[in-house]
């Protein structure tokens, strides 16, 4: 059984997607939190698979607690899905960059949600490669306050062999692990193996947040389309 819990400030929208992951034979919502704070606690008390997350709520907002979550090495289980109205929203890359798994557009069909739900819950990459790439090459442009754009914001590339560095342009590019196998000549087995070692020494949640370091490092640039084999 598929744990969730949702978290909107508007017990009209929980409803709505408490009715629709309930009825599904593999999911359970066991928490709703009117706020980010809530959020938290639930997914401390809880530990659910699957955490929804509006980003616009009150008290505490849920980009706030998205990062206290990825702060926790506790939750490293918790998987964190961005409820938004606007994909366009800046804060949905943030949302990203700070460790969510991938996001979902409110009105969603019910049949992807649950899908996604599924996936997420599974470990994998929740986001199209393309609707990835756009959010972030709309966004990745804008160092935040304090920070040198492009490249140098990502000093952590230069630990990176010269296999890694080229994983990580692969995966930011939108490949998936048959196709970097393809690409490098090897197993998707051993594809996979590269991805998670390269996850593991930059410190990053999933293939979400990769992709963001991807751009952020200077590795893919905006406009650069995906790789082929």
């Amino acid at each position: 059984m598929i744990r969730v819990v949702l978290a909107d400030d508007q017990a009209l929208v929980r409803a709505g997607f408490r009715l629709l992951l309930d009825s599904a034979d593999d999911i359970e919502v066991v928490g709703e939190a009117e706020h980010g704070g809530r959020a938290v606690a639930l997914a401390r008390e809880l530990r659910p698979d699957v955490l929804l997350m509006d980003l616009r709520m009150p008290e505490v907002d849920g980009l706030t607690a998205i990062g206290r979550i990825s702060a926790d090495p506790a939750l490293a289980g918790v998987r964190v899905v961005v409820l938004t109205t606007y994909t366009e929203d800046e804060n949905v890359f943030r949302a990203l960059r700070a460790g969510a798994a991938g996001f979902l557009v409110k009105d969603i069909e019910p049949v992807d949600l649950l899908n996604a739900v599924r996936v997420v819950a599974e470990g994998a990459s929740l986001l199209a490669p393309s609707v990835t790439r756009a959010v972030v090459e709309a966004f990745v442009g804008r160092a935040p306050a304090g920070e040198p754009p492009g490249p140098g914001r990502r000093p952590e590339a230069a630990g990176l062999t010269a296999r890694e560095r080229e994983v990580v342009r692969l995966v930011g590019r939108g490949l998936s692990n048959e196709e970097i196998a393809g690409h490098l000549v090897i197993s998707p087995l051993t594809a996979k193996t590269h991805v998670s070692r390269v996850m593991g020494k930059l410190g990053v949640r999933d293939r979400a947040q990769l992709v963001v370091f991807a751009y952020e490092s200077g590795l893919v640039t905006p406009g650069n389309g995906p790789a082929r084999p």
